[in-house]
């Protein structure tokens, strides 16, 4: 028999936590029973290492269970919870960034950020050229401006072949860098989440050597590298038992 669903924080309720092989995947269980997700769905799993991941978060709970410090377990209930019905939504929230690739939009002065620009983002989409088909055009102007239907549905095409898990994942990843280019690279092990964040905040970086930091911008994006890096340990299970 499974627990009730764990609030955000309570206090721990068990003392093992274990990982138990059922036919479709492998299941963390606290003290012999299943993890719940928000939506009273079994918490299984299609690969060990995540289940491993998983099962060290919560063997690494205190006396207070907290589930904010517990980011593989979260994205993975949602991806429990987006299975079936949830599936195109995640992919339609993906995909809405493909006409509005942050690596898309170039700045126009001044003349050192133009450079920097091409010269860091460039050699992103040139991977997405040629390994994923996907030619997307650079622009300078402000507004949005589709992108050659052939590089979109590339695009679609690569997202519509992940697992729900993979959504899950990638989903949040590529919002919190503004580009879906970035999230793949980032979901096929191309770059790292740190390389990854520091594309997606090149301008700002860029403003920062020319005038100084600002405390209250560094905390933020310290809590972005910190998310950012909990989506790459996510993303990179699947990568990991794929090579196993």
């Amino acid at each position: 028999m499974s627990q009730p669903p764990t609030p955000a924080r309570s206090k721990r309720f068990y003392k093992t936590v274990t990982i138990g092989d059922v036919p479709d995947g492998f299941r963390v269980e606290l003290d012999g029973r299943s993890i719940k997700t928000p939506q009273r769905n079994t918490l299984v799993v299609p690969m060990r290492s995540l289940a491993e991941a998983i099962a060290a978060e919560w063997e690494g709970q205190s006396e207070e269970i907290d589930l904010d410090a517990m980011p593989l377990t979260r994205l993975a209930q949602r991806a429990v919870d987006s299975a079936g019905h949830g599936r195109e939504r995640l992919i339609d929230e993906i995909m809405n960034f493909s006409n509005s690739d942050l690596l898309c939009y170039r700045a126009t002065d001044p003349d050192p950020l133009v450079k920097l620009q091409s010269a860091e983002w460039q050699p992103a989409l040139d991977w997405a050229a040629q390994e994923l088909g996907a030619h997307l055009e650079v622009r300078t102007a402000l507004m949005i401006v589709e992108q050659p239907l052939a590089a979109l549905a590339a695009l679609r095409a690569r997202v519509e072949t992940l697992s729900d898990f993979e959504l899950a994942g990638l989903a949040p990843a590529t919002a919190l860098l503004g580009s879906l280019v970035l999230g793949l690279a980032l979901h096929c092990g191309h770059i790292d989440s740190q390389k990854a964040l520091s594309l997606s905040l090149l301008d700002e970086l860029w403003q920062v050597e020319q005038w100084g930091e600002d405390a209250e911008a560094a905390a933020r994006r310290a809590l972005l590298a910190r998310d950012l890096h909990d989506l790459e340990h996510f993303l990179g299970c699947f990568r990991q038992d794929s090579a196993a």
